[in-house]
């Protein structure tokens, strides 16, 4: 008979599995050597696919004092280590180990399964994924390792993680910002919906320290790129016009071709038999759409 922690498991990562691997491959996959049991918790090791780099302090406090009282509710997922037998390797559930070692347990249950190292990194960032407590870095980073290791698209991918292409295709977009702005948004002085919107700005650094020296909200720093941008542009226009003027028709034709097939401003600056072609966004959904047109079979 199978328990209900070991339903919660099976439930938690199937929609995820049967996503990337198939139905067929994911029934096979996610059949547990045996039911959930006892083991010593100093047998058990992280797990070397750990998505998470951060294990906030308060959230770690609650779930020591919960594991205290109730003791840990759903098993661990775990994994026999080859090199050393009498050792298992964490998939899911490091932080409920954390918090048993620190409530004084000694032992704690756990279901063993028999997986390989793609599995294992698919299995331990789905599972963190589904939970949602990831930070917004380490979210975008589960998503770029899925795609770039195990090569699955934008769509199999936001299928299996129960997300719009799109919130993952943005999500991902994250890694692009500076290192420090990267850090603001890992320690909370930035979250999700600052990070997303500074995408879109040429200095995402400078408006970062405004929005954290000013304590700044999602919605005023959008008015704030909307200013910025819209000096920018009055500026860019000026520019843009004498250029028109001075531009080969066929070149000023191409751009308005280029514009009316994409739904976006295109600029085309030629330098001797080289240039360069800027296509322009305001939002992240255009890019995005924009994205899918070059990606496109």
């Amino acid at each position: 008979m199978i328990s209900t922690e070991e339903k919660k498991v099976r439930r938690g990562l199937g929609r995820g599995l049967s996503a990337l691997f198939g139905e067929e491959e994911h029934a096979a996959s996610t059949q547990m050597n045996s039911g959930s049991s006892e083991m010593a918790i100093h047998v058990l090791k992280p797990g070397k696919f750990q998505p998470r780099r951060h294990f906030d302090a308060t959230a770690h406090a609650a779930l020591v004092s919960s594991v205290k009282d109730k003791g840990v509710l759903e098993p661990i997922l775990v994994r026999a280590l080859d090199e050393s037998p009498d050792s298992y390797e964490i998939i899911a559930g490091e932080r409920r180990w954390r918090a048993a070692q620190a409530a004084g347990l000694h032992q704690v249950p756990v279901v063993v399964k028999q997986m390989d190292d793609r599995e294992a990194l698919e299995v331990a960032l789905i599972e963190n994924l589904h939970r949602s407590d990831l930070s917004p870095l380490e979210e975008a980073e589960a998503y770029s390792r899925l795609l770039e290791e195990f090569g699955h698209t934008q769509e199999k991918l936001a299928k299996a993680v129960g997300k719009s292409r799109s919130h993952v295709a943005n999500m991902i977009r994250l890694l692009a910002l500076p290192e420090s702005v990267k850090n603001m948004v890992l320690d909370g002085r930035l979250s999700a919906g600052h990070a997303r919107a500074l995408i879109t700005f040429s200095e995402p650094e400078l408006l970062a320290s405004e929005v954290v020296a000013k304590g700044l909200s999602v919605r005023q720093l959008e008015k704030l790129i909307q200013r910025s941008t819209g000096g920018m542009e009055k500026k860019s226009i000026g520019k843009n016009q004498k250029m028109t003027d001075s531009k080969d028709p066929n070149t000023v034709e191409l751009e308005g071709s280029l514009s009316d097939r994409l739904g976006l401003k295109v600029l085309i600056e030629t330098k001797g038999e080289g240039g360069t072609l800027s296509v322009q966004f305001q939002s992240l959904e255009q890019l995005d759409d924009l994205l899918q047109i070059l990606t496109r079979n």
